[in-house]
C-alpha cells in the first residue's frame, strides 16, 4: 500500500463559509481526507491554517522544512501539500528549488470551499495523491495538481480567479520541464525582496522606499517584454551600483521577456543599467528565486544562476 504524507496549511480547500458567506480555513486535515484514504496509507501533518494571501517567507520556510522532515521517512512514497491558491506558486517553487529527493511533492488546493455543494476540494486532493503515488512521476520534482491538470511548479502561475482549472504553465500542460540541480538550502525569511510595478508615468519613489526599508533585491514588474521608462532606469542603475540586484519581469501573462528596446527606458537600457532579466518566471516566482539566491552566502555568480533558473525548457511528456 502506498504511503503519503499530507501536509496542511489552510487555504480555500480547508475553508467553510459562515452565515455571511465569508470563508475561513477551519477544517482539520483528518476531516479533509474523507473518502480519499482508500488504497493509500495517509499521514496527516497539520502545519498551519492560513489564507495563503497571509503567507510570509517564514511560513514558506516552515512548509519546506516540514516536507523535508516527512521525506526523511524511507517508507514514504510522496508528500502532498494542501495550500491556498493565491500564493501556491511561490511556496511550491521554493520547495522545488531545494528538492533533492526523487519522490514527488505535489501541491494542490481548491477554488471552492470544502462545504460548497460542488467543491473541487476532494477531486483535487484525490488527483494529487494519485500523482504522488504514480511511479512514472518519480524524479519529476515538485508538481501542482489542479483542475484535472498536472504542472511542474517552476513557471506555473495562477491565471484565473474563479475557474476550476486555475493554473497555467509556461509550456503546455503535460510537458514537464527539465529539472535543474537543487540549490543549497538557506532559509529565505529575513531576506527582503520587494516587487515594484512599472506603469505609465511611474517614477522612482517606490524603488527608493524599498531601499530605505532594507530591500536586498528588487523585482521590477515591467511593461511589454520587460520595459520601463528613463526615471526607472536611472533608479535601477543606482540600485545595481550599490550592490542591490534588480530583476526585470513583465506584467504580460504569456511570452518571454526580451531586452530589445532602447529609447531611454526599454529592456536594453535596463540591462545597460545592470538589471537581470527573468526570461520565463513572472514576478512572484522571480522574487522567490532572487530571495533564495541572496540567502546563500556562498553563491558567487548570482546573475548567471538567476538566468539559468529563470529559463524554463520543455521536456518529454510524462503520462
Amino acid at each position: 500500500m502506498p504511503k503519503v504524507a499530507v501536509v496542511t496549511t489552510g487555504g480555500t480547500i480547508a475553508s467553510t463559509r459562515d452565515g455571511k458567506g465569508v470563508s475561513r480555513p477551519v477544517v482539520a486535515g483528518s476531516d479533509l481526507l474523507g473518502s480519499t484514504r482508500t488504497g493509500t496509507e495517509i499521514r496527516v501533518v497539520d502545519v498551519m491554517s492560513k489564507d495563503s494571501s497571509s503567507m510570509t517567507f517564514a511560513d514558506m520556510d516552515r512548509v519546506r522544512d516540514t516536507v523535508t522532515s516527512e521525506l526523511s521517512d524511507p517508507d514514504l512514497d510522496a508528500v502532498v501539500v494542501l495550500h491556498g491558491t493565491d500564493t501556491m506558486e511561490e511556496t511550491a517553487f521554493l520547495v522545488d528549488l531545494h528538492h533533492d529527493d526523487p519522490r514527488p511533492v505535489v501541491f494542490t488546493g481548491a477554488q471552492r470551499t470544502f462545504d460548497h455543494p460542488e467543491s473541487d476540494a476532494r477531486a483535487n486532493l484525490a488527483d494529487a495523491i494519485a500523482a504522488g503515488t504514480n511511479p512514472a512521476l518519480r524524479g519529476a520534482g515538485v508538481l501542482i495538481a489542479f483542475g484535472g491538470s498536472l504542472h511542474r511548479a517552476s513557471g506555473t502561475r495562477k491565471a484565473d480567479t474563479t475557474s476550476l482549472d486555475a493554473f497555467r504553465s509556461v509550456h503546455p500542460t503535460g510537458d514537464l520541464p527539465q529539472r535543474l540541480d537543487p540549490l543549497s538550502w538557506h532559509p529565505i525569511s529575513g531576506t527582503r525582496v520587494d516587487i515594484v510595478a512599472a506603469y505609465p508615468g511611474a517614477d522612482r519613489v517606490q524603488i527608493d522606499a524599498c531601499l530605505a526599508a532594507g530591500a536586498r533585491g528588487l523585482v521590477l514588474d515591467g511593461l511589454g517584454s520587460g520595459n520601463a521608462n528613463p526615471a526607472i532606469v536611472e533608479a535601477v542603475r543606482d540600485c545595481t551600483s550599490a550592490g542591490i540586484p534588480v530583476v526585470v519581469t513583465t506584467r504580460v501573462p504569456h511570452g518571454p521577456t526580451s531586452a530589445t528596446y532602447g529609447g531611454g527606458g526599454g529592456g536594453h537600457d535596463l540591462v545597460s543599467a545592470g538589471a537581470l532579466f527573468s526570461t520565463d518566471l513572472r514576478a512572484g516566482q522571480a522574487r522567490i528565486l532572487l530571495a533564495a539566491l541572496l540567502a546563500d552566502p556562498d553563491l558567487t555568480e548570482l546573475d548567471k544562476e538567476f538566468d539559468r533558473r529563470s529559463r524554463i525548457d520543455p521536456a518529454p511528456r510524462i503520462s
